[in-house]
């Protein structure tokens, strides 16, 4: 059943920052400068766990698809199992801290748990369906979304290029929302 809620999720997965948006653009709020600055850290960190993610399995990882050609283990993929979501939750979180609304925080929290707990769920079936025991034993060894250091470095691919190149729409939509919220600031004013 989590699964196939999950599968819902992960198709949709690109619509699931907008309920965060919309509060965060909406409610009122006073912005400082701290929140600014908490902000842009937790983005930078977001991004480039989000960046280290797409170089390694490349921008296969961007859409819906259930075509996995590798089982990528290596990177930042040999330190956490999903840095990709590590990086959209440090992300989303900055944009709340943001937008000053402090006490939205544990509810982003809590609404991103679940969200993404439903989606890893259904790729981890996805993963192990595909891979079998190679799957098994790097989830065994490798935390979900706690990164530590692996016991062993493993070498692959990256595409850095690549990796930047298809985050350029990510970036643009960086900073409209910062746009936005500092329009929202200053009318605010």
């Amino acid at each position: 059943m989590s699964a196939r809620y999950g599968a819902v999720l992960f198709r949709n997965r690109s619509w699931l920052p907008v309920p965060f948006l919309l509060v965060v653009l909406l409610v009122p709020a006073q912005l400082t400068v701290g929140h600014w600055i908490v902000a842009a850290v937790l983005i930078a960190v977001g991004e480039w766990i989000r960046l280290a993610g797409v170089a390694a399995a490349g921008t296969v990882t961007r859409r819906r698809s259930r075509d996995v050609q590798r089982l990528v283990n290596y990177g930042i993929f040999g330190w956490m199992r999903n840095p990709l979501y590590v990086g959209n939750f440090l992300i989303w979180m900055g944009f709340v801290v943001g937008s000053g609304l402090l006490w939205f925080l544990p509810i982003a929290i809590g609404i991103f748990a679940i969200e993404y707990a439903l989606i890893v769920a259904y790729e981890e079936g996805v993963l192990e369906s595909i891979f079998g025991a190679d799957y098994l034993e790097y989830k065994h060894r490798t935390p979900r979304w706690i990164p530590a250091p692996p016991p062993v470095r493993e070498a692959g691919p990256h595409d850095w290029g690549e990796a930047w190149r298809s985050e350029i729409s990510t970036f643009m939509q960086y900073v409209a929302i910062g746009i936005a919220l500092y329009v929202k600031q200053r009318l605010a004013n």
